[in-house]
């Protein structure tokens, strides 16, 4: 089966992300976790993706060839003292399970947050004079702390954000699709439809696509501080390329 890349939104995510959510640039404080009730008993653990029923040719995605960024972008009355930030990740791992039916694909992938970058300047002279490529060496660090801290990605205890895909539709094209995507961010899962572009040439399968995503939407909580006269708006945008190459499957030879 053929598919035509087309370039609106990839999977994720997380996504993407992945990713995810994101900080503004001063310090956010910490996040004071309540303590147990005394006599109440303990809240059941959330349950996290179930693996993707496995049907078809694995593709597993390279990370050096994949690429998903997020834009955060500035908000409140005090938003000129803030940055629009582009975060990305180029280390995205996991598989697509393609069969002759592409509507049953399954995916399974991976976003580490430790290694998400903060406003690199390439990325940010791409996305135009609303990302000027001049952010100083500490709002980026103050972006990431806040990123990875407790009161939101929660980096230490929770090292991945993780896409499954859950269900799989036909898309507004012959080469699109619109995937549920299952996204654990913080251990708590959330699924969100996000339509795919996707193209098989060879061994090589690509799927992209852009598409927004509100932090309140994967259980974050969008960074404010001054009584939110300095803010991050709680819609991201998320853009993805996922490229992936066949897999040999043992003793087949393929």
């Amino acid at each position: 089966m053929q598919f035509q890349t087309r370039s609106p939104i990839a999977l994720v995510p997380a996504a993407l992300a992945a990713v995810l959510c994101l900080a503004g640039c001063p310090t956010r404080p910490h996040a004071v976790e309540p303590s147990p009730t005394v006599g109440m008993p303990p809240a059941p653990a959330s349950e996290g993706p179930q693996p993707p029923h496995r049907e078809g040719h694995p593709y597993d995605v390279v990370p050096g060839d994949s690429l998903l960024t997020i834009l955060a972008f500035r908000g409140g009355a005090l938003a000129k003292a803030g940055h629009n930030h582009v975060i990305a990740s180029h280390e995205v791992s996991g598989t697509f399970y393609v069969p002759e039916d592409v509507l049953r694909s399954t995916f399974e992938l991976h976003i580490p947050v430790a290694s998400l970058t903060i406003d690199e300047p390439a990325l940010r002279a791409k996305e135009g004079p609303d990302f000027p490529t001049d952010v100083p060496d500490s709002a980026k660090e103050g972006t990431r702390r806040n990123m990875l801290s407790a009161a939101l990605l929660n980096g230490a205890q929770y090292p991945e954000i993780t896409l499954v895909g859950a269900r799989i539709q036909p898309g507004a094209t012959e080469s699109s699709v619109q995937a549920d995507v299952q996204i654990t961010v913080r251990g708590q899962s959330h699924t969100l439809a996000v339509p795919v572009a996707y193209s098989r040439s060879g061994t090589e399968l690509v799927a992209s696509g852009e598409l927004p995503i509100k932090q309140s939407d994967l259980g974050l909580t969008p960074f404010s501080a001054m009584l939110g006269a300095l803010q991050v708006q709680d819609e991201m945008r998320v853009k993805f390329r996922f490229v992936a190459h066949a897999a040999t499957i043992k003793g087949t030879g393929r």
